[in-house]
C-alpha cells in the first residue's frame, strides 16, 4: 500500500464530508508529526497499533565487502516500529486466513469506519 492508496482508503471510508485533498493533508501532517517527534528523540505511542521510537546504534568495526579491508561503521540513530500485541495478533490471524483462503478481516470494519451508511 502506498501513501496515495492510504489517502484514497481513508477518504472513501469517511465519505463526502471530508474531501480526498483534506485527507491527504491530515495524513501528511500526521506523518510529519511522527517524524518530528522521532527527530527530537521522543517516541510516539499509538495504543492498539504500536510504538515508533529511535534506537541508537553504537559505532562498530565492519568490513568493506569489495576489498575485505576493516572499516569503522559510525554510530547512528535509526527509527524503529514496535507493533502492539493486538496489532501483531491481528496480522497473524489475517495472514493465516489469507494463506488458507479464508475471509480476511478488514481494519475499517473493525474500527467502524468502512460502513458508508454511518
Amino acid at each position: 500500500m502506498t501513501k496515495a492508496d492510504l489517502i484514497k482508503q481513508v477518504a472513501d471510508a469517511i465519505g463526502p464530508p471530508i474531501a480526498k485533498k483534506e485527507c491527504k493533508q491530515v495524513i501528511e501532517v500526521f506523518l510529519a508529526s511522527v517524524q518530528d517527534a522521532l527527530v527530537r528523540g521522543e517516541s510516539v505511542e499509538l495504543r492498539g497499533f504500536g510504538i515508533f521510537k529511535v534506537r541508537h546504534r553504537k559505532a562498530r568495526p565492519g568490513r568493506n565487502p569489495k576489498t575485505g579491508e576493516p572499516v569503522e561503521v559510525p554510530s547512528r540513530s535509526v527509527p524503529i516500529f514496535q507493533p502492539s500485541n493486538l496489532f501483531r495478533a491481528r496480522v497473524d490471524r489475517g495472514a493465516k486466513s489469507y494463506l488458507t483462503g479464508g475471509p480476511v478481516e478488514e481494519v475499517g470494519k473493525v474500527a467502524g469506519i468502512a460502513d458508508p451508511a454511518r
